[in-house]
């Protein structure tokens, strides 16, 4: 069943508006018709509805019941990527929201290539949040992850003291065949805290990054014994977090 996430001030009552993108979506791509059942999510709630009538620019439908369900992680993460290049950050947010971020922290490292200048990077969290959207919808997310602009490795370090937990994952540590750190944060976790989880640019952390975050208390770990491309890494995380606070209990 096709699912739809509605804006809060679109919902009145049992009936609910869709507009923009996804109206044109049901008409024109799906050939959606009255009586047609969609899920819709409003505030991370989700209705099951039916379709009644449709106008030029918008949807009607009327919620038929509630779902109690909750298809998001236990632990809420933060992906903080060092800006990377190309088309890198998108396939994050893509893959990342399947897999449960709750939100995207980009910021520019030391060893960034790309910079984003304030018109470019209004442009780009656009695109990133319709993509984040997208796989929301495509994943059975109860929420889209918030994206936030291209931030500094200073207000990167500020922002921390906003999460429970806050670990680097560095490259030099998997050379070493540090292999415990991140199960021992992950026993310090609770279901509901925040972790904040920072990622390098194509060329890594500098030495005087990972300092400055060591100082601002956050863990440095190894991802295993591979070295993961810096699209790759964010992936590995999430994915251990839902296999160790859902799949193995």
């Amino acid at each position: 069943m096709q699912r739809y996430f509605v804006e809060k001030e679109d919902v009145q009552e049992n009936r609910m508006t869709i507009y923009g993108d996804d109206a044109r979506h049901m008409t024109k791509v799906m050939r959606m018709k009255a009586g047609d059942s969609i899920q819709c999510i409003v505030d991370g709630r989700t209705a099951t509805c039916e379709i009644t009538d449709f106008t030029n620019e918008s949807v009607r439908v009327h919620v038929v019941e509630w779902i109690e369900e909750t298809n998001e992680l236990p632990i809420r993460v933060t992906i903080a990527s060092g800006l990377p290049k190309g088309d890198k950050l998108e396939y994050i947010v893509q893959k990342g929201t399947e897999l449960g971020a709750a939100a995207f922290l980009p910021f520019s490292a030391a060893r960034s290539i790309v910079k984003w200048d304030e018109k470019k990077g209004k442009k780009k969290v656009e695109r990133l949040e319709k993509i984040a959207k997208e796989a929301a919808e495509q994943s059975y997310r109860n929420l889209i992850p918030h994206i936030t602009n291209p931030i500094s490795f200073k207000q990167l370090l500020e922002k921390s003291s906003n999460y429970d937990m806050c670990i680097v994952a560095y490259e030099e540590d998997a050379k070493n065949g540090e292999s415990k750190a991140l199960k021992r944060v992950f026993e310090q976790l609770n279901p509901g805290q925040k972790l904040l989880v920072v990622f390098g640019p194509e060329g890594g952390l500098a030495e005087e990054e990972i300092s400055q975050l060591e100082a601002s208390k956050f863990v440095r770990c190894s991802l295993g014994s591979r070295i993961l491309r810096t699209e790759t890494a964010p992936l590995y995380v999430l994915s251990a977090v839902s296999y160790n606070f859902e799949l193995s209990r």
